[in-house]
Protein backbone atom coordinates (compact mmCIF):
# COMPACT_ATOMS: atom_id res chain seq x y z
CA UNK A 1 0.00 0.00 0.00
CA UNK A 2 1.07 3.15 -0.93
CA UNK A 3 1.88 6.08 1.53
CA UNK A 4 0.26 8.61 -0.91
CA UNK A 5 -1.92 7.49 -3.18
CA UNK A 6 -3.65 9.74 -5.56
CA UNK A 7 -5.51 8.96 -8.82
CA UNK A 8 -7.48 11.19 -11.53
CA UNK A 9 -7.42 14.39 -8.56
CA UNK A 10 -9.54 17.29 -9.80
CA UNK A 11 -10.09 20.75 -7.94
CA UNK A 12 -11.76 23.72 -9.15
CA UNK A 13 -12.35 27.16 -7.87
CA UNK A 14 -14.48 28.46 -9.96
CA UNK A 15 -13.53 28.92 -13.63
CA UNK A 16 -10.44 28.34 -12.59
CA UNK A 17 -9.30 24.55 -12.93
CA UNK A 18 -6.61 24.19 -10.50
CA UNK A 19 -5.75 20.30 -10.59
CA UNK A 20 -6.96 18.14 -13.72
CA UNK A 21 -7.25 14.21 -13.08
CA UNK A 22 -3.61 14.52 -11.35
CA UNK A 23 -2.00 11.25 -10.65
CA UNK A 24 0.48 10.88 -7.75
CA UNK A 25 2.11 8.34 -5.51
CA UNK A 26 4.83 8.29 -2.36
CA UNK A 27 5.58 4.51 -1.70
CA UNK A 28 6.81 3.69 1.76
CA UNK A 29 10.37 4.81 2.45
CA UNK A 30 10.06 7.01 -0.62
CA UNK A 31 11.78 10.78 -0.95
CA UNK A 32 9.28 12.06 -4.52
CA UNK A 33 9.78 15.67 -5.26
CA UNK A 34 6.82 17.48 -6.67
CA UNK A 35 8.27 19.97 -9.00
CA UNK A 36 6.37 23.17 -10.51
CA UNK A 37 6.00 26.76 -10.54
CA UNK A 38 4.06 28.89 -8.29
CA UNK A 39 0.14 28.64 -9.61
CA UNK A 40 1.13 24.89 -10.55
CA UNK A 41 -1.34 23.08 -8.24
CA UNK A 42 1.04 21.70 -5.63
CA UNK A 43 -0.53 23.39 -2.78
CA UNK A 44 -3.73 22.89 -3.90
CA UNK A 45 -2.84 19.19 -3.89
CA UNK A 46 -1.21 19.26 -0.36
CA UNK A 47 -4.34 20.73 0.93
CA UNK A 48 -6.54 17.77 -0.60
CA UNK A 49 -4.29 15.26 0.88
CA UNK A 50 -4.53 17.27 4.43
CA UNK A 51 -8.32 17.48 4.55
CA UNK A 52 -8.48 21.26 4.57
CA UNK A 53 -9.80 21.04 0.82
CA UNK A 54 -12.59 18.73 -0.72
CA UNK A 55 -11.66 17.49 -4.17
CA UNK A 56 -14.16 17.44 -7.22
CA UNK A 57 -13.39 13.92 -8.64
CA UNK A 58 -10.75 11.65 -8.07
CA UNK A 59 -9.48 10.04 -5.12
CA UNK A 60 -6.46 10.52 -2.25
CA UNK A 61 -5.52 8.70 0.19
CA UNK A 62 -2.88 8.84 3.15
CA UNK A 63 -2.07 5.47 4.04
CA UNK A 64 -5.03 3.51 2.68
CA UNK A 65 -7.30 6.49 4.53
CA UNK A 66 -9.85 9.37 3.41
CA UNK A 67 -8.02 12.40 4.89
CA UNK A 68 -11.42 14.48 4.33
CA UNK A 69 -13.57 11.88 6.47
CA UNK A 70 -10.80 10.56 8.79
CA UNK A 71 -8.27 13.44 9.22
CA UNK A 72 -7.23 13.94 12.96
CA UNK A 73 -5.79 9.84 12.84
CA UNK A 74 -4.27 10.46 9.97
CA UNK A 75 -2.72 13.40 10.97
CA UNK A 76 -1.08 11.77 13.93
CA UNK A 77 1.21 9.83 11.26
CA UNK A 78 2.78 12.76 9.54
CA UNK A 79 4.12 16.01 9.94
CA UNK A 80 3.73 19.13 7.54
CA UNK A 81 5.92 22.07 7.36
CA UNK A 82 4.26 24.81 4.98
CA UNK A 83 6.35 27.33 2.55
CA UNK A 84 4.78 30.42 5.09
CA UNK A 85 4.73 30.01 8.57
CA UNK A 86 2.03 31.56 11.22
CA UNK A 87 2.82 31.38 14.82
CA UNK A 88 1.25 32.52 18.00
CA UNK A 89 2.82 35.89 18.58
CA UNK A 90 2.85 35.94 21.94
CA UNK A 91 4.53 32.08 22.52
CA UNK A 92 8.10 31.65 22.98
CA UNK A 93 9.73 29.53 19.62
CA UNK A 94 10.05 26.52 22.43
CA UNK A 95 6.63 26.64 23.36
CA UNK A 96 4.97 26.74 19.59
CA UNK A 97 7.32 23.92 19.09
CA UNK A 98 6.24 21.88 22.31
CA UNK A 99 2.46 22.75 21.44
CA UNK A 100 3.07 21.47 17.59
CA UNK A 101 4.46 18.47 18.93
CA UNK A 102 2.21 17.18 21.31
CA UNK A 103 -0.45 16.74 18.67
CA UNK A 104 1.75 13.35 17.62
CA UNK A 105 2.45 12.07 20.98
CA UNK A 106 5.04 13.17 23.71
CA UNK A 107 7.99 15.53 22.48
CA UNK A 108 11.69 13.83 22.59
CA UNK A 109 12.96 17.03 24.31
CA UNK A 110 16.60 15.17 23.43
CA UNK A 111 15.98 15.31 20.01
CA UNK A 112 14.58 18.79 20.37
CA UNK A 113 17.47 20.19 21.79
CA UNK A 114 19.93 18.83 18.94
CA UNK A 115 17.39 20.28 16.61
CA UNK A 116 17.61 23.67 18.02
CA UNK A 117 21.18 23.41 18.24
CA UNK A 118 21.94 22.46 13.97
CA UNK A 119 19.28 25.02 12.93
CA UNK A 120 20.93 27.72 15.48
CA UNK A 121 17.62 28.86 16.73
CA UNK A 122 17.14 30.93 20.07
CA UNK A 123 13.71 28.52 21.67
CA UNK A 124 13.62 31.43 24.64
CA UNK A 125 12.71 34.49 22.18
CA UNK A 126 8.76 35.60 21.53
CA UNK A 127 7.48 34.27 18.02
CA UNK A 128 6.37 37.92 16.97
CA UNK A 129 10.07 38.66 17.22
CA UNK A 130 11.10 36.51 15.13
CA UNK A 131 12.25 36.97 11.39
CA UNK A 132 10.52 34.67 8.14
CA UNK A 133 13.28 32.53 8.36
CA UNK A 134 13.19 31.71 12.30
CA UNK A 135 9.49 31.13 11.66
CA UNK A 136 10.41 28.75 9.36
CA UNK A 137 12.77 27.04 11.72
CA UNK A 138 10.26 26.39 14.46
CA UNK A 139 8.11 24.54 11.83
CA UNK A 140 10.86 22.11 10.78
CA UNK A 141 12.53 21.83 14.40
CA UNK A 142 8.59 20.59 15.40
CA UNK A 143 8.37 18.58 12.69
CA UNK A 144 11.55 16.65 12.58
CA UNK A 145 11.32 15.91 16.47
CA UNK A 146 8.40 13.99 15.64
CA UNK A 147 8.12 10.49 15.02
CA UNK A 148 6.36 11.06 12.02
CA UNK A 149 5.93 8.05 9.14
CA UNK A 150 5.24 11.10 6.10
CA UNK A 151 6.64 14.32 5.95
CA UNK A 152 4.70 16.47 4.02
CA UNK A 153 7.13 19.70 3.21
CA UNK A 154 6.18 22.43 1.32
CA UNK A 155 8.49 24.49 0.00
CA UNK A 156 10.24 24.17 3.58
CA UNK A 157 13.22 26.66 3.25
CA UNK A 158 11.62 28.94 2.19
CA UNK A 159 13.69 32.49 3.79
CA UNK A 160 16.23 30.15 5.28
CA UNK A 161 19.86 30.90 4.30
CA UNK A 162 22.26 28.79 2.30
CA UNK A 163 24.26 27.63 5.49
CA UNK A 164 20.29 26.48 6.68
CA UNK A 165 19.54 24.88 3.42
CA UNK A 166 22.54 22.78 3.91
CA UNK A 167 21.11 21.68 7.14
CA UNK A 168 17.53 20.73 6.03
CA UNK A 169 19.09 19.03 3.17
CA UNK A 170 21.16 16.58 5.91
CA UNK A 171 18.23 15.89 7.80
CA UNK A 172 16.19 15.12 4.93
CA UNK A 173 19.03 12.40 3.83
CA UNK A 174 19.13 11.12 7.36
CA UNK A 175 15.25 10.61 7.08
CA UNK A 176 15.69 9.16 4.20
CA UNK A 177 18.30 6.89 5.44
CA UNK A 178 15.56 5.29 8.07
CA UNK A 179 13.23 4.63 5.21
CA UNK A 180 10.82 8.05 5.97
CA UNK A 181 8.18 8.63 3.42
CA UNK A 182 8.26 12.42 2.40
CA UNK A 183 6.63 14.57 -0.45
CA UNK A 184 8.69 17.48 -0.69
CA UNK A 185 7.11 19.95 -2.56
CA UNK A 186 9.16 22.99 -4.19
CA UNK A 187 10.61 25.48 -6.97
CA UNK A 188 14.19 24.83 -5.88
CA UNK A 189 15.66 22.16 -8.34
CA UNK A 190 18.74 21.92 -7.18
CA UNK A 191 16.68 21.17 -3.68
CA UNK A 192 14.99 18.32 -5.32
CA UNK A 193 17.96 16.97 -6.81
CA UNK A 194 20.15 16.50 -3.81
CA UNK A 195 17.64 14.45 -1.61
CA UNK A 196 14.81 12.57 -3.90
CA UNK A 197 14.08 9.16 -5.57
CA UNK A 198 11.52 10.08 -7.63
CA UNK A 199 10.27 13.46 -8.88
CA UNK A 200 6.59 14.35 -10.09
CA UNK A 201 6.58 17.46 -12.36
CA UNK A 202 2.96 19.39 -12.34
CA UNK A 203 1.57 21.92 -14.81
CA UNK A 204 -1.60 23.09 -14.84
CA UNK A 205 -2.50 20.68 -12.22
CA UNK A 206 -1.42 17.99 -14.63
CA UNK A 207 1.80 15.08 -14.11
CA UNK A 208 3.71 15.83 -17.27
CA UNK A 209 6.63 13.97 -16.40
CA UNK A 210 6.91 11.23 -13.18
CA UNK A 211 9.71 8.50 -12.49
CA UNK A 212 12.81 8.09 -10.99
CA UNK A 213 15.78 10.92 -11.62
CA UNK A 214 17.46 8.70 -13.69
CA UNK A 215 14.88 7.65 -16.01
CA UNK A 216 13.95 11.23 -16.07
CA UNK A 217 17.40 12.14 -17.22
CA UNK A 218 17.33 10.32 -19.97
CA UNK A 219 14.98 12.11 -21.62
CA UNK A 220 16.88 14.98 -22.28
CA UNK A 221 19.99 15.34 -23.85
CA UNK A 222 23.64 15.77 -21.99
CA UNK A 223 26.39 18.65 -23.28
CA UNK A 224 29.27 17.06 -24.67
CA UNK A 225 32.58 19.07 -25.56
CA UNK A 226 35.23 18.05 -26.49
CA UNK A 227 38.62 18.70 -28.07
CA UNK A 228 40.35 17.20 -30.80
CA UNK A 229 43.38 17.58 -33.15
CA UNK A 230 41.05 18.10 -36.81
CA UNK A 231 37.32 17.40 -37.42
CA UNK A 232 36.78 15.61 -40.21
CA UNK A 233 33.28 16.21 -40.47
CA UNK A 234 31.73 13.06 -39.24
CA UNK A 235 29.29 13.98 -36.97
CA UNK A 236 27.79 16.82 -39.00
CA UNK A 237 24.64 14.90 -40.05
CA UNK A 238 24.47 12.30 -37.06
CA UNK A 239 20.54 11.91 -35.89
CA UNK A 240 21.95 12.01 -32.11
CA UNK A 241 23.74 15.11 -32.03
CA UNK A 242 22.63 18.58 -32.42
CA UNK A 243 23.62 21.91 -31.91
CA UNK A 244 27.29 20.87 -33.23
CA UNK A 245 29.77 23.81 -32.59
CA UNK A 246 33.06 23.55 -34.25
CA UNK A 247 35.44 26.18 -33.21
CA UNK A 248 39.20 26.77 -34.07
CA UNK A 249 41.71 26.96 -30.46
CA UNK A 250 44.95 26.54 -29.85
CA UNK A 251 46.00 22.76 -29.99
CA UNK A 252 43.03 21.78 -32.14
CA UNK A 253 39.40 22.00 -33.08
CA UNK A 254 36.93 22.16 -30.14
CA UNK A 255 33.43 20.72 -31.01
CA UNK A 256 30.18 21.37 -28.39
CA UNK A 257 27.27 20.03 -28.75
CA UNK A 258 23.91 17.89 -27.18
CA UNK A 259 23.93 13.86 -27.78
CA UNK A 260 20.74 11.76 -27.32
CA UNK A 261 21.92 9.06 -24.44
CA UNK A 262 20.76 6.09 -27.38
CA UNK A 263 23.80 7.56 -29.38
CA UNK A 264 26.60 8.50 -27.12
CA UNK A 265 28.64 4.82 -27.67
CA UNK A 266 28.49 5.45 -31.21
CA UNK A 267 29.35 9.26 -31.31
CA UNK A 268 32.11 8.61 -28.40
CA UNK A 269 33.87 5.46 -30.36
CA UNK A 270 34.06 8.39 -33.64
CA UNK A 271 35.69 10.63 -31.82
CA UNK A 272 37.59 8.13 -30.03
CA UNK A 273 38.61 7.33 -33.60
CA UNK A 274 39.88 10.98 -34.16
CA UNK A 275 41.65 11.43 -31.51
CA UNK A 276 40.30 13.45 -28.44
CA UNK A 277 42.86 15.39 -26.43
CA UNK A 278 39.83 16.36 -23.99
CA UNK A 279 36.48 15.70 -23.45
CA UNK A 280 34.01 16.64 -20.68
CA UNK A 281 30.41 15.33 -20.47
CA UNK A 282 27.87 16.78 -18.70
CA UNK A 283 24.65 14.72 -17.77
CA UNK A 284 21.05 16.67 -18.15
CA UNK A 285 20.00 18.20 -15.16
CA UNK A 286 16.35 18.37 -13.43
CA UNK A 287 16.98 21.66 -14.85
CA UNK A 288 16.84 21.00 -18.06
CA UNK A 289 13.89 19.21 -17.96
CA UNK A 290 11.88 21.51 -16.00
CA UNK A 291 12.64 24.12 -19.12
CA UNK A 292 11.40 21.56 -20.95
CA UNK A 293 8.48 21.89 -19.83
CA UNK A 294 8.27 25.58 -18.71
CA UNK A 295 10.34 27.34 -21.40
CA UNK A 296 7.86 28.63 -23.24
CA UNK A 297 6.21 30.27 -20.66
CA UNK A 298 9.71 31.62 -19.29
CA UNK A 299 10.19 33.17 -23.00
CA UNK A 300 6.85 34.72 -22.61
CA UNK A 301 7.58 36.27 -19.74
CA UNK A 302 11.17 37.84 -21.16
CA UNK A 303 10.92 41.63 -22.05
CA UNK A 304 10.73 42.25 -25.66
CA UNK A 305 14.51 43.21 -26.61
Amino acid sequence: MNTIDIQGLDKSFGSVKALDRLDLTVAPGEVRGFLGPNGAGKSTTIRVLLGLLRADAGTARLFGGDPWATPVSLHRRLAYVPGDVALWPNLTGGEAIDYLSRLRGKPDQRRKAELLDRFELDPTKKARTYSKGNRQKVALVAAFASDAELFILDEPTSGLDPLMEAVFTQHVRELKAQGTSILLSSHILSEVEKVCDTVTIIRAGRAVESGTLSSLRRLTRSRVVAVVPQYDGSLDAHDGVHGLEVEIVDGGTRMSFDIDDAASGDVLAGLARIGVTSLTATPPSLEDLFLRHYGDEIAESEPAR
